[in-house]
């Protein structure tokens, strides 16, 4: 038989593990490597600006990489702005990095404009892209990316209004 003490000592060592059991499930869900760059990056703007990637922490965010010469991408374009301007209130927010020449984009840009930020992000968005999953390195690729900065979602070929729906949800 145990005796009262040992059994108090022991539920003690019980609670201590549980906590730090806790401690490390936290410890693992520290942000990945690639969430960390991500969230560091900082893109030139078609405009001459800067666009840092930080400013966007804190709220779910539609990351999206596209080029001017990819059909799929040229289509999504007005169904990513639409998504942004119905669900701004709640909250998202989108980003475009063109995977593209500076003047192309400016050049689209004044053809199709967009009401989200647009970065010139060349082959490190591509790189950036692989890193959350784009392993074909296709366009376009979307990654969605929840309030606390970690990636939720991801999609290679054209995003449809009823899947950012379903994310959105």
């Amino acid at each position: 038989m145990m005796s009262r003490r040992r059994r108090l000592v022991l539920g003690a060592v019980a609670v201590a593990s549980a906590a730090a059991g806790g401690w490390w499930a936290s410890r693992r869900d520290a942000p990945s490597d690639a969430e960390q760059r991500l969230w560091a990056a900082q893109f030139a703007t078609p405009d001459g600006g800067t666009l840092s990637l930080a400013a966007f922490h804190g709220r779910p965010l539609v990351l999206n990489f596209w080029a001017t010469w990819c059909a799929p991408c040229v289509r999504e374009m007005p169904t990513l702005d639409r998504f942004r301007r119905e669900f701004a209130p709640a909250g998202w927010q989108v980003i475009g990095l063109a995977i593209d020449r500076a003047d192309a984009v400016k050049d689209f840009l004044k053809r199709t404009p967009v009401g989200f930020p647009i970065g010139l992000a060349g082959l490190e968005g591509a790189d950036l892209a692989r890193d959350f999953g784009n392993d074909r390195g296709g366009l376009p690729f979307t990654a969605v990316f929840d309030a606390r900065g970690r990636q939720v979602e991801r999609h290679l070929g054209e995003t449809h209004y009823e899947q950012l729906l379903a994310w959105a949800r």
